[in-house]
């Protein structure tokens, strides 16, 4: 979720040089790895698809061409707005005609699907209770995963469900209790993450794969830290299909064959460990707030064996929610109100730039959207040049403590979600 306001130690970096022997790992990994792109393709058949949080890849990279790339006075054409979803910060996953979302209504919380071509409420399926963890707003904090048969959602309570995507029926229900998860501060935030097989939980101290069709445990990794709200990226790294692991103790790259350790790095953060990590050409990138900053690692393999060491750290990259995303050598992110454009590789920061304030961020046809915490929604050229803001709107707020859902952008359209509500725009300018 997020860090609100609370009082930090300022995090200290402790880098492990760490060897782990993965020989067994990589003949039985390679039979079922399949790269980033092809994961997108498996799980959802066209490319206006976001099947899960920040796509289908998890870096908050859409697909999406031939949108506008400059945004009219007052914003995108808005193409539909379904208010009364519950309340809640959950985005929205596309696939095929369907978007699924979640809310929390009368004390219940809610997975939602809804009809792409008019925003009609289609179904809801109740997940669990609801509440406020943290009084951070009542409502769910994490976005629904779905294959286009199935749909998987955790509720800020610890409830995970499958649900059928055409009527909503129940499949399978789990908790995060039952792998010895204890809610954090601000409610159970993180976004289940959906690869091939199986969907993956990380309900602290541990990183969980369940049978994505019948919720079986298929494996159970034991890893430093507690439960916090950053959600799983995926990666493949030196031959090996990796999921990476970000909490206050740890970064730490795990085998997706059978959770394996392949690599772990000390990074202490604390509180608000809310950013998913970035990885491009050997590089990892984590950035959490309230004074701790950025580190990246690189990360290097062969014949199975992995040893991560620091690259670079600092504070001009503080991400205390709203993730990054990369694009060609460069990261972008939020630095407490700042838009930031750093190297990837060196550190060294392009330019930042003042546009929607601190918020969450997407990268699409060669632009980042941004959504600020404050409702504004931002359109900012994706270049190292320079700082080029090339539109922007507002969508006054209605609720909650920030407008912290993440932007989606597919099939042409841009979804932003407003605590009770979930906008459409035409992306495309038609």
């Amino acid at each position: 979720m997020r860090g609100f306001g609370a009082q930090l130690e300022i995090g200290i970096v402790k880098i492990q040089h760490v060897a782990v022997a993965l020989l067994v790992l990589v003949a039985a990994d390679a039979a079922v790895r399949p790269t980033s792109a092809q994961a997108g393709k498996k799980e959802a058949a066209g490319s206006g698809e976001w099947f899960q949080f920040r796509g289908p890849n998890r870096d908050g990279i859409s697909t999406e061409t031939g949108l506008l790339q400059e945004w009219p006075s007052g914003g995108p054409p808005q193409a539909w707005k379904t208010p009364n979803i519950g309340t809640g910060y959950s985005a929205i996953s596309v696939s095929g005609t369907r978007g699924f979302t979640m809310g929390e209504t009368g004390g219940k919380v809610y997975v939602v699907a809804l009809n792409l071509a008019d925003g009609k409420v289609l179904w809801k399926a109740e997940v669990g209770k609801g509440g406020d963890p943290g009084n951070q707003g009542t409502g769910p904090r994490s976005t629904p995963a779905t294959d286009g048969t199935l749909v998987f959602a955790l509720a800020q309570n610890g409830e995970i469900v499958c649900l059928q995507a055409a009527n909503g029926k129940p499949v399978w229900s789990s908790s995060m209790s039952k792998f010895g998860g204890n809610t954090p501060g601000w409610g159970w935030s993180e976004s289940p993450l959906l690869d091939g097989g199986q969907v993956m939980f990380t309900p602290g101290g541990a990183v969980v794969a369940l049978n994505k069709t019948t919720g079986a445990p298929m494996w159970q990794t034991k890893i430093k830290g507690g439960a916090h709200y950053a959600s799983l990226a995926v990666a493949d790294i030196g031959g090996i299909r990796q999921y990476i692991v970000f909490n206050d103790q740890i970064v730490a790259g795990l085998a997706a064959k059978n959770g394996a350790m392949a690599w772990s790095v000390d990074r202490r953060g604390q509180t608000a460990i809310c950013s998913t990590p970035a990885y491009k050409d050997g590089m990892v990138f984590v950035s959490s707030g309230y004074g701790v900053g950025h580190t990246a690692f690189k990360v290097a393999g062969a014949g199975g064996r992995f040893q991560a060491t620091e690259a670079y750290a600092g504070k001009e990259l503080e991400s205390h929610h709203g993730g990054f995303v990369i694009s060609g050598d460069h990261i972008y992110g939020t630095s407490q109100a700042a838009l930031v454009c750093m190297d990837l590789k060196t550190g060294k920061v392009a330019w930042q730039g003042r546009s929607a304030g601190k918020g969450s961020i997407t990268l699409a046809d060669g632009h980042l959207i941004l959504h600020g915490e404050g409702g504004g929604v931002a359109l900012v050229e994706a270049s190292p040049t320079a700082f080029k803001e090339k539109g922007s709107f507002n969508v006054p707020k209605s609720g909650g403590n920030g407008a912290w859902a993440y932007p989606v952008v597919a099939a042409g359209k841009l979804f932003i979600r407003e605590w009770d509500s979930m906008i459409c725009y035409d992306l495309k300018g038609k």
